[in-house]
């Protein structure tokens, strides 16, 4: 019967994450970049000395800078350093380069996302924002589409509580800090009803949910100050990381980017006929690139409307440079590091321990001490998505309940133990489940992208017309 279950809900999630949602999105991106210009190019510079200069004055609770943490802390996860590793697997080094230009069409669907998160958002007494899809979806589009917006606040709490936001990102957690410390499973102990486990797995879910905890209980400021800190920190770690394994490398770089570029036009003049389609090495970066980087699905529009600003314009700009940083930055270091070491071609590896052996290679350090920083670099990211991921959440149910502070309340608790529960649950199904919803957060939110598209371009031309010296 679960084998039934399984195969059938698989065929919907392919269905749903299929070359259909993909084309969608990629039209989104294709469309607002022409419309804009090619805005995400012109206006990277001033989009990243804005990202770290806040606005004074806006209404809004957290800065522009934490606004954009919150959304980060959601969008680098684990998928920084496996999803890169399994689209390289699965498609060749090609699918590097099809991550790239899903990324760069994608910059410009964030800016739009967070111009009208902004725009549309509300503002109470309290200086309490709310806003996203859901309302740039009922106040953009008009009353008679709140059915569309409630359809993609139902999906975002699912999305939240059933596995993106929790059973994944902290089985992640659970299992590289087992992999590191205990992988002979040498200290066991027996759970009645649940299991066997290493002593490491139960530590850890210990500590992480009395983390997660403390800092949820807070609210959106304390997530938001939290991730002002340990963001940027994981971030530099890894880069630096990324970096000096490049430089330690450099001369093989040329051939590493002619691997890259051909590779995603000629898959099997590199792969040696592994993968020998074109069309494969494009559907796995392109799908990898907009699972890591967001841009489309709505989430990180929901942190954005909580931005101090009082320029929507200026907003849709600090936003898309989490794409930039996410993909074009993050993703390309940990794909150039793959592909430099010749980690892809390693027969029998898979997933993260593609990225570990990488590292293991091209570091001139012990493979223990990069495994433990790599490890490191997981739990951080897996962290700071449960983080982000619960604030994307809240916000849907607060929209959902009309802004009821004890659903709001109750369901943080929810979270909170399926946070603790998380690396128990091994049930297939749960796994799929939170990725269909994760896809069907997108229809909406693109339908709106479409729809809203004239907004935004009007939007862009009177701010920048008022704003000639820039």
């Amino acid at each position: 019967m679960w084998n039934t279950v399984n195969e059938i809900l698989q065929s919907v999630d392919d269905f749903v994450w299929g070359i259909p949602l993909m084309v969608l999105i990629l039209a989104g991106g294709i469309l607002l970049t022409i419309r804009l210009g090619v805005l995400q190019i012109r206006r990277l510079p001033l989009a990243l000395r804005w990202m770290i200069k806040n606005e004074e004055e806006g209404d809004g609770e957290v800065s522009s800078f934490g606004a954009l943490c919150t959304a980060l802390s959601a969008t680098i996860g684990t998928g920084n350093i496996v999803g890169v590793a399994t689209a390289i697997a699965a498609g060749g080094p090609g699918a590097l380069f099809w991550m790239e230009a899903a990324a760069l069409f994608g910059m410009a669907t964030k800016y739009a996302e967070g111009l009208l998160a902004v725009k549309y958002r509300v503002v109470d007494e309290e200086n309490h924002a709310l806003g996203g899809p859901f309302y740039y979806i009922e106040r953009g589009m008009g009353v008679k589409w709140k059915w569309l917006a409630k359809i993609f606040a139902f999906f975002g709490v699912c999305v939240g509580l059933l596995g993106i936001g929790t059973f994944s990102q902290v089985n992640g957690i659970s299992s590289a800090v087992n992999n590191f410390f205990d992988p002979n499973q040498s200290w066991t102990v027996t759970i009645p009803g649940i299991g066997t486990y290493s002593w490491t797995v139960v530590i850890a879910s210990l500590v992480l949910t009395v983390c997660v905890a403390l800092i949820l209980i807070g609210g959106i400021k304390r997530i938001s100050s939290v991730a002002q800190v340990v963001v940027p920190f994981m971030a530099v770690i890894y880069i630096v990381l990324c970096v000096a394994l490049i430089l330690c490398n450099i001369s093989e770089i040329p051939q590493a980017i002619w691997i890259v570029i051909k590779g995603a036009f000629q898959p099997s003049a590199v792969t040696g006929g592994v993968v020998g389609s074109m069309f494969i090495a494009m559907q796995k970066g392109v799908a990898r690139g907009i699972f890591s980087n967001e841009a489309g699905l709505g989430s990180a529009p929901i942190a954005a409307a909580a931005a101090q600003t009082k320029e929507p314009v200026r907003q849709g700009l600090v936003s898309m440079t989490g794409t930039f940083i996410d993909t074009i930055v993050i993703c390309t270091m940990t794909g150039l590091a793959i592909v430099l070491t010749g980690a892809w071609q390693v027969d029998g590896l898979e997933g993260v321990e593609v990225t570990t052996y990488a590292f293991s290679k091209g570091l001139p350090i012990s493979e223990t001490v990069s495994a433990c920083l790599l490890m490191l670099c997981l739990i951080f990211f897996a962290f700071t998505t449960i983080l982000g991921w619960d604030y994307y959440s809240e916000r849907c149910l607060e929209y959902l309940t009309g802004g009821k502070k004890k659903p709001i309340k109750i369901y943080r608790w929810l979270y909170i133990l399926a946070v603790f529960i998380g690396p128990y649950m091994t049930i297939k199904a749960v796994w799929t489940i939170a990725d269909i919803f994760n896809g069907m957060m997108a229809l909406p939110n693109m339908i709106a992208i479409f729809a809203l598209s004239g907004v935004v371009v009007k939007e862009t031309r009177e701010f920048f017309k008022k704003k000639k010296q820039l």
